[in-house]
């Protein structure tokens, strides 16, 4: 892993100025912890890299390291894609910045590809995305204080308690 990250690093920059033109960085891990519209609750989360570029545009950046990369279903699976979406709504908050001057981006590091070892690609979190992430967010807040879990039967061959009376 390390080889491969040492192999990665050189790469990551020149992948930037390609793919953003010209552009300063706004922030790093930068720490989020903001009220939610149920003040009972604070989203957190730390956004990898936030860049400004000349048209005034913020970029959000979310780093993953994978091995060769994303097919396309994974690259814009909904709740993958959530999280840029939380970002982007918690940051704008923050900083005041209008959610149209902001766009999001998953940049992949893939450490077992032979070529284009950094990609960057834009994912959409627009008003009506950010609405919807939003409502999710707010319903399993609301399941979680009801303890009304969702059993993952998916796991159930696993379980210890698997087809025995105490299995529910």
């Amino acid at each position: 892993m390390k080889s491969q990250g040492l192999e990665l690093l050189p790469q990551i920059l020149p992948a930037l100025k390609k793919y953003f033109g010209k552009y300063e960085v706004f922030a790093t891990e930068e720490a989020l912890f903001e009220t939610m519209s149920s003040e009972d609750y604070k989203f957190k989360g730390y956004v990898d890299l936030v860049l400004k570029t000349e048209d005034g545009k913020y970029h959000i950046i979310d780093w993953k390291t994978c091995s060769w990369g994303w097919n396309h279903k994974k690259k814009f699976d909904k709740m993958t894609t959530y999280q840029l979406t939380y970002y982007k709504h918690f940051l704008t908050q923050k900083y005041n910045i209008d959610p149209k001057d902001v766009e999001t981006h998953f940049a992949l590091l893939k450490r077992t590809a032979k070529e284009n070892k950094v990609e960057l690609f834009r994912v959409s979190s627009g008003e009506k995305k950010t609405q919807n992430a939003l409502n999710f967010l707010e319903k399993a807040i609301y399941n979680i204080s009801n303890k009304n879990f969702i059993k993952n039967r998916l796991s159930c061959r696993n379980c210890e308690f698997y087809k025995t009376k105490h299995c529910t």
